[in-house]
């Protein structure tokens, strides 16, 4: 586990400071000099006078730790601070240290991700969930609490990233991710979770995501309606907007924005993408990063990163709007991505001048999307495969030539 992009893991240091807590708090005094705490439902706070404040679960078996007047969380809860625990040690140091103490299950558990899941489980007929062996019934559980299923792949499988649906509103959603933040936090290594969404403030507010907060979210146009307004400025707000109700949802990352180039009018994705001129789509792209990733004033711990910062992950590199024929890559039918003007450049552009190339501190997009599509015939290698697996794409152009050292996650 190594994490290469300092920019992208100071907001991996404030998950581990607790950020990810959703907070509904009322003060209560302690004893402890310089050390003041707030609770509610199971919550606590713990403030340094100066430092972060750090939240836990009062059942996660997490205690506090005090060091020469400062307080950490003892996430392994071993009785010492390790180097992972010391928020004052420089992030790579404690991404390195937390590292070398996880098993090889709990590596390969933090590179997989969860299915859909919907707050509280779907009746069915896909992805059935049980509540301690049962079907929901809200007279024997509440929408908030963890599936059998969700307890088993956050603990046996070690999952920390989850693709949040439906919600049935604000509060329930930010319980449940107090729910699943106190249950690993006292599993292990204290390993926080990710929540994640696809785009959720559509003006179709009743499809999976968009009726994900109850109805109670902003709604704005798709991407191509954003595009029209020719505002760069408009839509950095609306990420800025956005973000907010992300966190506030107990939502971390958001798998967007689709930076596509809109080349192909018959594709059925095309409303998602910023449309066909490539540096509109370069400036709708960074504005709508900067927008989700940037805290500032008090909001801000450092680099632009903070409590109020969604994590960006750019889809679909190395650019998947030329489909042939209109046809779209989830099927086997569409799976080629074609270039008959030879303008595969123009299709990156979106991406190395707009998500990679911010305006803003935290100066490129956290993480990358690659699609389901063959770029057929521009791998050197002449291997025709799919893009999330072709070392030219990834590797060479990616990676090596633009220089992106950040996540890299598959579709």
């Amino acid at each position: 586990m190594k994490s290469n992009n300092n920019k992208s893991i100071l907001l991996a240091s404030a998950i581990l400071m607790g950020s990810f807590w959703i907070v509904l708090t009322s003060s209560r005094p302690d004893k402890t000099i310089g050390r003041s705490e707030e609770q509610e439902q199971g919550l606590i706070l713990v403030k340094n006078t100066n430092g972060p404040t750090l939240g836990y679960s009062d059942q996660s078996g997490v205690k506090i730790l005090s060091v020469g007047g400062l307080f950490f969380k003892d996430l392994n809860k071993n009785g010492k601070l390790d180097k992972y625990e010391d928020w004052r040690l420089p992030v790579d140091e404690r991404a390195k240290d937390l590292a070398s103490k996880m098993s090889i299950d709990q590596i390969a558990g933090l590179m997989l991700y969860s299915a859909h899941q919907a707050i509280p489980a779907m009746p069915g007929p896909m992805g059935v969930a049980t509540y301690n062996g049962k079907k929901f019934d809200p007279d024997s559980a509440k929408a908030s609490d963890l599936t059998d299923q969700q307890k088993l792949f956050l603990i046996k499988d070690n999952v920390r990233h989850i693709l949040v649906t439906m919600v049935q509103s604000p509060e329930v959603a930010a319980r449940w991710n107090n729910n699943v933040q106190a249950l690993v936090e006292g599993n292990g290594l204290g390993i926080p979770a990710n929540n994640s969404s696809d785009p959720r403030n559509g003006t179709n507010s009743g499809v999976e995501y968009t009726a994900g907060a109850g109805g109670k979210i902003s709604q704005w146009p798709d991407e191509l309606g954003l595009a029209a307004t020719f505002d760069p400025s408009l839509v950095q707000q609306f990420g800025s907007i956005a973000a907010r109700e992300y966190r506030a949802l107990g939502i971390a990352t958001a798998l967007s924005p689709q930076i596509d180039l809109g080349s192909e009018p018959r594709w059925a994705r095309i409303n998602g993408t910023f449309g066909e001129d490539p540096q509109l789509d370069a400036d709708m792209a960074r504005a709508y990063v900067d927008g989700f990733q940037t805290s500032t004033d008090n909001s801000e711990i450092a680099d632009g990163w903070g409590y109020n910062s969604v994590n960006a992950m750019i889809k679909h590199w190395s650019g998947g709007g030329p489909e042939e024929g209109g046809r779209d890559a989830h099927f086997a039918y569409g799976k080629y991505a074609v270039y008959p003007g030879n303008n595969f450049d123009e299709h990156v552009i979106s991406f190395i001048d707009g998500a990679l190339k911010l305006s803003g501190k935290t100066k490129m997009a956290s993480a990358v999307m690659p699609y389901y599509t063959v770029s057929y015939n521009m791998d050197k290698y002449g291997e025709n495969g799919g893009n999330s697996y072709s070392k030219y794409l990834i590797t060479d152009l990616l990676r090596k030539k633009y220089g992106y050292d950040g996540v890299v996650c598959t579709d």
